[in-house]
């Protein structure tokens, strides 16, 4: 049986009159990349924040690695990262004093070189955080969720804007670090993303998980109920052959 590493059960989130968050609950169990799937404004943004100890709950329990959210936050914060935004970055440090800054906000001893190489940017260490291109900051934002040995890192969007190569490489690296014992927490947009990463989903649609599985039966229960696709499926898609094309590696931006 796998272990679970985090349980949320009834959870609900009221702001005043509006109710975001109805009910919901789940498990993700450790060492899986685990999807939150839905349209905006369905809910699963709130749902992260709240889990990361970044929003308060109205209701429910969350528990994370057997800490419980109402009495042990700060334990919780411990064991997590979080991807940060464009906003948490100073400007005019390079990435590898940026990585010291937050390090030293963790009291955790880091070798900027050595996180940078995880994420192919070894290279780029010298260089400020503008001038990266969007896969760039997209891996540097997931080496900074890195810093504190998190037992589960949180993703939210992380291939939003990318072109294929990069969003590919991002799959790659999501992938390894999934290998190395973290629980990854998903949020996207794009159904082939989380197909391709995703052990198991949710799909949160105003306010309530309204289906929880891995995506293979999702799809298969889809089919036994009589659905087909108006277009024949392929053994390929238009990005497959755009990544065949123009070749696999990264490119610099213009």
């Amino acid at each position: 049986m796998a272990k679970t590493i985090i349980s949320v059960k009834d959870l609900h989130k009221k702001y005043g009159s509006f109710h975001a968050v109805k009910g919901i609950s789940f498990d993700v169990f450790e060492g899986e990349i685990f999807g939150l799937l839905g349209p905006n404004g369905a809910g699963k943004s709130t749902t992260l924040e709240i889990i990361e100890t970044l929003r308060e709950k109205t209701s429910g329990t969350i528990e994370v690695a057997g800490f419980d959210l109402d009495k042990d936050p700060n334990e919780i914060k411990k064991l997590i990262g979080v991807q940060l935004q464009t906003s948490g970055y100073y400007p005019n440090l390079t990435l590898a004093e940026l990585i010291v800054l937050f390090a030293g906000l963790y009291n955790q001893p880091v070798n900027p070189m050595e996180l940078l190489e995880t994420v192919n940017l070894t290279d780029k260490a010298k260089s400020k955080y503008k001038e990266l291109s969007g896969g760039q900051k997209q891996r540097f934002s997931i080496a900074t969720t890195l810093i504190n040995h998190p037992s589960i890192i949180f993703l939210d969007e992380p291939t939003t804007g990318l072109d294929p190569q990069a969003r590919r490489n991002l799959w790659d690296l999501i992938k390894e670090i999934r290998l190395k014992g973290t629980t990854v927490i998903i949020t996207t947009h794009y159904m082939d993303e989380a197909e391709v990463l995703c052990d198991r989903v949710a799909i949160i649609d105003k306010g309530k998980v309204i289906a929880l599985d891995s995506p293979d039966k999702l799809i298969d229960d889809l089919v036994a109920s009589g659905f087909e696709r108006p277009k024949q499926v392929k053994n390929a898609n238009l990005e497959d052959v755009f990544i065949h094309l123009t070749g696999h590696e990264l490119r610099a931006e213009n």
